[in-house]
């Protein structure tokens, strides 16, 4: 498979004018709209890249992913007593949905949902954000990774929404700890800076590109393994999830940072980074660029 050539067509035909940066928190309002990323990483540890692949920006909901792996090996099934894992069908911030289901969010990767694995991991963790810190930097081979604290304050300082939705979640008694202190870890979660080459290797270990997922005590079987990857292909790009599994095929995770990072099971990873983002939260340019990739490529998981 020439990949190289691939890319290249792929990052030429996706580009667009479409879309808009994400600007209800303010300080992912001032990144570069033209900004573009693209590094894939093979089975055999190929590595190829073009455009804005070394520079960091912030991942967003992409955390949600290690969150819940951490979550999922500290607390096992029990987890999914607590958050479900169906499609949401509604926006990723909905506070209707989750007051009609009592409380239980859908699936781990809305805001509800993540908010209820943040509460989790305050309940298991001694240092909650230097451990998640210390997990995605173990991932990503890495130790250069980091939270951003601008970004961190700049959600506090907005993310009202996520405010209610932590306290709906806390009359229900879905929330153990302080409300303050679940909203301050989750938009430290979303605040971690990574590069689309940091993401594409942190994310091998659910591609099964490296074996076995065992990485600073945060341990997950097979099983577990496949249980995250199909929550990723089901749910993991809001509410546009059929969507993507539709053109694209692959499991993965996007966030409102612009990211996308998708993968075919023991074959590669890949992750793009494109600013611009359409009404449903997902980085325009990036899912047209992986869309492409897995059409001119053949490759993907059906």
């Amino acid at each position: 498979m020439d990949y190289t050539s691939i890319l290249h067509q792929v990052f030429d035909e996706s580009k667009t004018d479409d879309g808009k940066v994400a600007d209800y928190i303010p300080e992912l309002s001032g990144i570069n709209p033209a900004k573009f990323g693209i590094y894939l990483q093979t089975k055999d540890f190929k590595k190829i890249e073009l455009g804005d692949s070394q520079e960091a920006f912030s991942i967003q909901s992409i955390s949600k992913v290690f969150t819940l792996s951490m979550a999922f090996s500290l607390l096992g099934e029990k987890i999914w007593q607590r958050v479900g894992v169906e499609p949401s069908g509604s926006r990723f911030n909905s506070i209707i949905q989750l007051e009609y289901e009592n409380g239980i969010p859908r699936n781990p990767f809305i805001n509800a949902g993540a908010l209820v694995v943040a509460d989790i991991l305050l309940s298991h963790l001694k240092n909650p954000k230097q451990d998640l810190l210390t997990f995605v930097q173990e991932l990503a081979q890495d130790k250069s990774i980091d939270f951003d604290s601008r970004i961190a304050q700049s959600e506090k300082e907005t993310g009202f929404h996520n405010a209610s939705l932590v306290n709906m979640l806390k009359a229900h008694g879905n929330i153990k700890n302080n409300c303050s202190d679940v909203l301050d870890f989750y938009y430290h979660q979303c605040s971690l800076n990574m590069t689309c080459q940091q993401l594409a290797i942190a994310f091998s270990p659910f591609a099964s590109l490296t074996e076995p997922f065992d990485f600073e005590g945060i341990i997950l079987s097979k099983s577990q393994v496949k249980r995250i990857n199909a929550i990723m292909l089901s749910c993991g790009f809001y509410d546009e999830s059929g969507e993507f599994a539709f053109k694209v095929g692959l499991p993965g995770k996007s966030g409102v940072g612009g990211g996308i990072v998708a993968f075919q099971p023991h074959q590669y990873t890949i992750a793009v980074w494109s600013p611009k983002l359409n009404q449903k939260g997902n980085s325009v340019r990036g899912m047209k660029a992986l869309e492409l990739f897995t059409t001119l490529s053949g490759q993907s998981i059906f």
